[in-house]
């Protein structure tokens, strides 16, 4: 059996940079929380960290087995491919709630997506499906 170590120190604990995201599933436990909440919150990180979020590339811009690794992530091979990659997905209680989405933007860096190239392309993208809504005459995209 073999053993995998990390050096803890040379990973971006992404736990550091949510704690409102956290404070926020906590608070879900008690009340209801507006799923905006969590999704700024958790774009907030994804800002913070790469300076890119998930609205920023398109799945189609990932292979079919890269959707698939994806598909099948569980938690402890999600810890193992974010370690690889240089982070760590754990809090003081355990794996982070958004573990599988930070795999996305993880596996989003490793691929070479988060350019700007690639976020005009899925903001076009974006508009287009808004625009194709029935009364829906305009998209405002802000940050």
């Amino acid at each position: 059996m073999s053993t995998i170590a990390f050096d803890q120190c040379a990973l971006t604990r992404i736990a550091d940079f949510a704690r409102t995201l956290s404070r926020l599933h906590q608070t879900a436990r008690r009340r209801a929380v507006d799923d905006d909440q969590f999704d700024r919150a958790f774009n907030a990180v994804c800002m913070s960290i790469w300076g890119y979020t998930t609205d920023d590339f398109c799945d189609g811009m990932f292979s079919v087995a890269d959707h698939e690794f994806l598909d099948t992530l569980d938690e402890a091979r999600a810890r193992i491919f974010a370690a690889e990659q240089g982070y760590d997905l754990v809090d003081d209680d355990g794996i982070l709630t958004d573990w599988w989405g930070f795999c996305w933007m993880i596996l989003a860096e490793k691929r070479g997506l988060l350019t700007s190239e690639n976020k005009a392309i899925a903001r076009m993208e974006m508009e287009e499906r808004y625009l194709a809504a029935p009364n829906v005459i305009g998209v405002i995209v802000g940050r």
